[in-house]
Parts: structure tokens; sequence; C-alpha cells
């Protein structure tokens, strides 16, 4: 594939528009894939051999970022982590584009963080057609356990996503937010600064 082409593929994933599996390889190397596998079966004690491989694997990682085993991304290098931030176990980056992660986040188990979807009609899915959007997850955010957050998604500072929800929509900051679709039931206020939990 040219030059010329690699950019105008580029060009229209920016847009969100649809592209291929055969339109996108010229990408492959971008991807991670043996740093992930490495970084899965690295134990505990080698602590500076996953920050290595961490800084290897990601675009961008801040200082005091925990990331446990297992986590998987289609590349690794799309993704950008600020910050003190904590992802727990089985958390997927479907990062065909941008993943922006801010300061002092926390990640519950079995999330999925997607910028990638599929066409509705069967004929545009041919090659694996799709549509790449960029998530932003700002400061503060927390997301519970089993959370999907769809492509385009911004979440908003200081947030709090229920378990179980999937975010379709933009969450605005200081919120909390849960279901499916995943809808604000509350703004966060100084009352919360003497709660336990988003519920009481």
């Amino acid at each position: 594939m040219t030059g010329s082409h690699e950019e105008e593929v580029l060009a229209r994933i920016a847009k969100g528009l649809v592209y291929t599996e055969s339109e996108a390889a010229f990408q492959a190397p971008r991807r991670r894939t043996e740093q992930i596998f490495e970084y899965n079966h690295t134990p505990p004690s080698a602590a500076e051999k996953r920050r290595s491989l961490l800084v290897e694997i990601l675009g961008s990682v801040g200082e005091r970022t925990v990331l446990l085993p297992p986590f998987h991304a289609g590349f690794g290098s799309n993704v950008h982590i600020g910050d003190d931030f904590f992802g727990n176990v089985n958390l997927t980056f479907v990062d065909d584009v941008d993943i922006r992660i801010g300061d002092g986040v926390m990640i519950a188990p079995s999330v999925t963080l997607t910028t990638t979807g599929h066409p509705v009609h069967p004929s545009r899915r041919v090659d694996f057609g799709r549509f790449s959007e960029p998530i932003v997850i700002e400061d503060k955010v927390w997301i519970g356990s089993n959370v999907v957050v769809l492509p385009g998604v911004r979440i908003g500072y200081g947030s709090v996503i229920g378990a179980g929800s999937v975010v379709s929509r933009d969450i605005p900051p200081m919120s909390v937010a849960l279901g499916t679709p995943c809808r604000v039931v509350r703004s966060i206020t100084d009352e919360d600064l003497t709660t336990r939990a988003a519920g009481h």
C-alpha cells in the first residue's frame, strides 16, 4: 500500500468512517502483542521489568501506574495513561484509535474500553468492516466491574460508573451514572465527603 493510500485510510479512520481489515493492515507493526504476552506472564516480584514492558507497550504512561495482569489490547500503542492509575484484572483495550486516561483513574475487574464498532448491515461487515472513535476518561474517574465503554465516549472528571453499565454516551463531570444504557442518576456533591458508597 502506498504512502498516499495509507494517509487516505488514516484520514477516513480519523473521521469515524468505515474501513476494512485489509485497508488497515499497514498498521500491524504498531501492535504490541508479544510484549503484552510477556507482561501478562511476568511474576509480581519483577516490578521493574513490568514497568519497563508497560512503557514499551503503551503510547504513554504516567508515574505510579498499576495495571494488574492479565490485560488485553489490540495495539497497546494507542493507549495513553496518566499518573496514579489503577487497573484491575482482565482490562481490555480495543484501541484501534486513541484511548486517553487521565490521572487518578481507577478501573475495576473485567472492564472493556472499545473504540471500534461495526456497521449494522451485513454487506458492510465484509473484510471485518468497522469504524473507530477515540475514548477519553478524564481525571479521578472510577469505573466499576464489568463495564463496557463504547466508541467516542468521554467520561467527565471525578465521575463514577456503576458496575455492569454499558456507556454509549458522554457522562458529565462529577456524576454517578449506571445502567444499560448508562444514565446519570445524580451529581456528586460535598455531602459525599462523609458517605461510603454512591447509594448511601
